[in-house]
């Protein structure tokens, strides 16, 4: 996938079979651990959600309090999964593009949401610094990512079983395009793009093959949801969620729309010319798809 500059790669599941190969009966933990988690970091209500690394709109039934909600994703094939999927929801926008070039206006956004996206980057730092420049000032950052520390990654390599070290700040590539995170370092790169972590949970401890075979998969989500709270100071969970607040900057102006211009960075609106939209400054046009903002080459 390419925008207009050169970016970092990342890993997106255009074509892949995801919605049905991977959320299937056996993931039915994972993704009530995770709306539990979501709950109880998300501010309820708000003007304007946008969830990027979005997918086929998994997580949209917990937006409802918002007024308008952006699912962004690299991958067109889970953006056509969602518009499905959502039934036409007025609420909802659709776009593709990249999390670093994030076509969106500068503080466009009161809240910003990464659920299960992090890890597909090879570039964390530059990612977060554009999830800060579209979060206003003040609004909040909701994100999930990969702990490296987990407890069963510390047991694992105090008993020679693994070899990389789980107390090491580095990000580790365990598969290509897959990475898993120290809790310091995301505190870290959280801290450089303008966050300050307000509040965090410890998700999906309980994610063991046995456990899950052998406790029905809303009883272990109920153990788990009283677990996230006080586990969360010391992570032991392969998940880790956390809400960040942006840094308070000069005051600017509301933006006058929602999206930019990726060629010529202007961010007035963008004229929709049929089924595209294109930049009134340097004529940069792109594509509308079926309802889908395509923002992933000038088209």
């Amino acid at each position: 996938m390419s925008v207009s500059r050169e970016t970092p790669p990342l890993c997106d599941y255009e074509g892949s079979r995801y919605r049905t190969e991977f959320w299937d009966p056996s993931r039915t933990y994972e993704d009530a651990v995770e709306r539990l988690a979501l709950r109880a970091l998300l501010p309820p209500t708000g003007e304007r959600l946008v969830e990027i690394g979005a997918g086929f709109g998994r997580l949209i039934g917990e937006y409802a309090g918002y007024r308008q909600v952006i699912l962004v994703d690299p991958a067109l094939s889970m953006l056509e999964q969602a518009r499905e999927h959502l039934a036409a929801d007025p609420r909802v926008i659709l776009v593709a593009g990249s999390v670093y070039d994030l076509p969106l206006a500068t503080a466009t956004c009161d809240t910003t949401v990464t659920v299960r996206m992090l890890h597909h980057l090879a570039d964390v730092p530059l990612a977060l610094t554009e999830i800060a420049r579209i979060t206003r000032p003040g609004g909040a950052y909701v994100l999930e990512y990969a702990n490296k520390r987990h407890l069963k990654a510390i047991l694992r390599y105090l008993l020679r079983r693994q070899g990389y070290n789980p107390f090491s700040r580095e990000p580790y590539e365990f598969v290509e395009l897959n990475f898993d995170f120290h809790p310091a370092y995301m505190t870290d790169v959280l801290r450089q793009a303008g966050f300050a972590i307000e509040a965090g949970r410890a998700v999906s401890i309980l994610r063991l093959g046995r456990l899950k075979q052998l406790i029905p998969a809303q009883h272990l989500a109920r153990l788990d949801g009283w677990l996230q709270r006080p586990l969360a100071p010391l992570a032991p969970a392969p998940s880790v969620f956390l809400r960040a607040r942006a840094a308070d900057r000069d005051q600017c102006a509301a933006p006058a729309s929602l999206f930019r211009c990726l060629h010529c960075r202007q961010e007035g609106p963008l004229a929709q010319v049929s089924d595209s939209l294109v930049c009134p400054h340097c004529q940069t046009g792109w594509a509308i798809r079926q309802g889908i903002y395509d923002f992933r080459v000038p088209g």
